[in-house]
């Protein structure tokens, strides 16, 4: 890396990883194959440590740290299945899967039927 070069001018990574006990942890770095050495080694995030082992099951790389960072807060707050869907490359899933399918959602409310 150059001197004058910004952490944020680094290449990353996110990507997703299958616990132990069948749970995703999603993360970001900018060495993705000394960040996975950390957590199999227990050295990375808690909740890693407590999973061991894991596996990587999938990744997206990125020109900048950051838009990596951007991506994993992203996807940290996506469910289960739709998590998968983009392991799976699914990706005509995600859209669906990305709407909200509570009943007291205005698309999921019954209309009101004409007198």
């Amino acid at each position: 890396m150059k001197y004058w070069q910004h952490d944020k001018d680094m290449k990353g990574w996110m990507y997703i990883l299958l616990c132990s006990n069948g749970q995703y942890y999603t993360g970001s770095t900018n060495d993705l194959k000394r960040r996975m050495q950390q957590h199999q080694n227990g050295e990375g995030a808690n909740f890693t440590k407590k999973n061991l082992p894991v596996e990587l099951v999938y990744c997206e790389e990125f020109q900048r740290i950051d838009e990596a960072f951007y991506r994993e807060k992203q996807v940290q707050g996506w469910s289960r299945k739709k998590k998968e869907a983009l392991i799976k490359g699914e990706h005509n899933k995600l859209h669906e899967l990305s709407e909200c399918k509570n009943a007291t959602h205005y698309k999921n409310a019954p209309s009101a039927s004409p007198e």
